[in-house]
């Protein structure tokens, strides 16, 4: 790039945060970071020579993208109180995958999304060598800076449009979350039954590795692909009195079992 883009990061959250550090370590300035907690903004600030702030109406005017990586409902709220800053050479972005880039419309003329797509944690390193990022702005003269930020920090970078990002989306909230929640369900009913939960982690691993270059319906197995009706039913009786899981079950093995007939 040839003239880096200086970068205000509104929020201090777990994206921000990752982000914030990925843009430091790759050459790219960070002038602020907000926060509504001042001290959650100065801590991230320290890490990253950059000035913190918890006042929207003390953000510099000196950025040419502004990255909101704030909860999903307060993004138009947060766009709104920036509203003084719009101008052409300011281009504004959020980080989320399931709201649309038209919820700037209105507020900024220049405006769409750099969304990483992954799950982040506070107290894990992200690799963003690893991490798809996803751009968009209808603003021909404004996707290639996005572009070019992107690739700055990772070697996945794709242009997907507002539909194709909520596709996107959805698939991620099955893949990671509902599949983080059934390792959970695994987990308790390990503990339910004394048995060590670490005996599973293989079995997780091997799954997870399978998909990296095979389809998962191709890498499918269990008594409901096979119409193990026995095993099936076994499992039921042990879950009789865990309803809870037992409803995730029944739902599960019906719609592998419909898949596969």
């Amino acid at each position: 790039m040839k003239n880096l883009p200086k970068i205000v990061l509104i929020g201090a959250g777990n994206v921000a945060t990752h982000l914030s550090q990925a843009l430091y370590e790759n050459g790219i300035q960070v002038l602020q970071i907000f926060s509504r907690n001042l001290q959650k903004a100065t801590e991230l600030a320290l890490q990253i020579n950059a000035q913190p702030t918890n006042d929207l109406s003390k953000i510099t005017d000196k950025g040419t993208i502004y990255i909101i990586a704030v909860h999903d409902d307060a993004i138009r709220e947060v766009a709104e109180q920036l509203a003084y800053l719009k101008g052409e050479k300011r281009l504004f972005v959020h980080t989320s995958g399931a709201t649309p880039s038209t919820v700037f419309k209105g507020v900024f003329k220049n405006y769409g999304v750099f969304y990483p797509l992954q799950t982040f944690s506070i107290d894990r390193k992200a690799n963003f060598q690893n991490i798809p990022i996803c751009t968009h702005t209808k603003k021909k003269n404004r996707i290639k800076i996005l572009e070019e930020l992107a690739q700055r920090i990772s070697p996945k970078t794709y242009k997907i449009n507002d539909q194709q990002r909520a596709t996107l989306h959805v698939a991620a909230v099955f893949v990671n979350n509902f599949s983080n929640h059934l390792f959970h369900i695994g987990e308790q009913i390990c503990e339910d039954g004394n048995v060590d939960f670490d005996i599973l982690r293989p079995l997780i691993q091997e799954t997870t590795a399978k998909v990296q270059s095979n389809r998962p319906i191709e890498m499918q197995t269990g008594p409901a692909k096979r119409g193990d009706v026995k095993t099936i039913q076994r499992h039921l009786d042990y879950l009789k009195d865990q309803s809870h899981f037992k409803d995730i079950y029944e739902l599960l093995t019906a719609n592998i079992s419909k898949t596969y007939q």
